[in-house]
């Protein structure tokens, strides 16, 4: 799409419909997102479209509600699905939007490639077939998705051909009518007639808009995802209390803290009120001697160095497909992330919160797009390649190869790769922690653009199949 004329709000566009298509597992028309959107010498700008929660509940005999677990191998997490957990989407009404505000091609041509990969199928790369294998009882949840998924009685694998023809009509149809098509028109429908669920025929939710958090470390200034975020808000207390260069055990402690900091917080608008003087009692703690969800990203710089950087998620999928769409849509009142009190602890008609995190890092002529998957470790992942970047002054591609930690719920998880300075280190500090002994794709995958006055590049995450391209 750069290629052919087109800006970075165009390209990132593109990639997300192509997205909804190739990750199924990690992304999806009816799920979330958030993009970061800059040109340059002008301060960026979030546009928000993580889904609402409904207008009222309905009763609990009536939902369509399970839980199952996904194990991880050194893990193992929760998520609870059934149509009951599907959030009011306004992913496509942002991407639509935001393509009408700053690009220059036609809609038909971003979805094209989108299309075309949905009607003739493509591989099944390994990353895929793993994050199936991960997911399948979700994925066989539904008959219309065990039919997605699977062929000859076994799921999908490596290397085989995925097609979703349904989801290339969806397409189709959307790229000549527009967001109408999925807020009012027969994806509207589909979607109130599925059983089980909390969305009524009143439920809106539309994109919002809202100026960047910022904050400053070491000359270079971090633009973050702002409230409703937690992630945002927890990358930047983090980037504003760890101290200059920070050893593994101060940066695991720092993460331990400020999730347990969060977790006394209801509302992500409470966390951002306490910001300043919880960076400095965070300061003065981590001075003192220790005691002892589904997400892909997109990084786009274009030619004027205009930056895109966008972030998606379908949670996990509810489990259920749409019928006759290929769309499985998502289970945000399900993550325990989020609703820590349950798929039933929400407040009716309220934004939910995320832990994606677009970033934008600048300093001087210097611009870095960045962002991750990993539900909860989002903000861990960013942190450290944030860190890595700003305070070691790491090339991009050493940064984001990496080493990960992170810490939550009072539980250390770190990968094994950072030399035995690094292990010893962190089993100092919590000699229970989970360890994951290569690059694992439980914690995430930073992709990321750089570009200067001298050069422009692109790095992608082999934790979770990255692709970068450039030039």
């Amino acid at each position: 799409m750069l290629r052919a004329g087109g800006t970075a709000v165009d390209a990132a566009v593109a990639a997300a419909f192509a997205a909804f298509v190739v990750e199924p597992v990690l992304s999806g028309p009816l799920g979330a997102g958030v993009m970061a959107v800059a040109d340059p010498g002008r301060a960026p700008v979030y546009l928000d479209g993580v889904p609402k929660t409904p207008r009222a509940k309905r009763s609990e005999a009536d939902l369509d509600l399970e839980t199952i677990t996904v194990d991880f191998g050194a893990d193992t997490q929760d998520f609870h699905i059934g149509a009951a957990t599907i959030a009011v989407p306004c992913l496509i009404p942002m991407l639509l939007s935001a393509q009408a505000q700053a690009g220059r091609v036609p809609l038909a041509d971003l979805l094209a490639p989108a299309i075309r990969h949905a009607r003739e199928g493509h591989e099944l790369s390994a990353l895929q077939a793993k994050l199936v294998t991960l997911v399948a009882p979700i994925l066989m949840a539904d008959q219309a998705s065990r039919d997605l998924f699977m062929a000859e009685g076994a799921l999908l694998g490596s290397g085989a051909r995925f097609a979703n023809p349904a989801l290339g009509d969806v397409l189709d149809v959307l790229s000549h009518e527009g967001a109408r098509f999925v807020t009012d028109g027969e994806i509207a429908a589909l979607l109130r007639d599925l059983p089980g669920h909390h969305i009524g025929p009143l439920d809106r939710a539309a994109p919002a808009e809202r100026a960047a958090l910022t904050v400053t470390r070491r000359g270079t200034t971090v633009a973050l995802n702002p409230s409703p975020s937690l992630g945002g808000l927890s990358i930047a207390l983090a980037l504003s209390a760890l101290p200059p260069d920070p050893d593994p055990a101060e940066i695991a402690r720092g993460f331990a803290e400020i999730d347990r900091i969060r977790r006394t917080f209801d509302t992500a608008a409470e966390f951002a009120a306490a910001f300043p003087a919880l960076a400095r009692s965070l300061q003065e703690a981590l001075a003192a001697p220790a005691a002892i969800r589904g997400t892909t990203h997109i990084s786009v710089i274009d030619g004027a160095g205009a930056i895109a950087a966008l972030t998606l998620s379908n949670g996990e999928g509810c489990g259920r497909m749409l019928p006759g769409t290929g769309i499985m849509p998502n289970n945000m009142l399900g993550e325990e992330d989020l609703l820590p009190g349950g798929p039933l602890s929400w407040a009716p008609d309220t934004r939910l919160s995320t832990m994606m995190c677009p970033t934008i890092l600048r300093r001087g002529a210097e611009a870095v797009a960045l962002g991750s998957g990993g539900s909860s470790r989002i903000r861990s992942a960013l942190t450290t390649v944030s860190l890595a970047l700003i305070d070691r002054g790491a090339v991009l591609e050493s940064a984001i190869a990496g080493p990960r930690l992170h810490a939550e719920a009072g539980r250390l998880s770190f990968e094994d790769t950072g030399g035995e300075a690094w292990r010893e280190t962190l089993l100092a500090e919590d000699p229970e922690a989970r360890v994951f002994p290569e690059p694992s794709v439980f914690f995430g995958g930073v992709h990321a653009a750089r570009a200067s006055a001298t050069a422009r590049e692109a790095v992608a995450d082999a934790r979770r199949d990255g692709w970068a391209v450039t030039g």
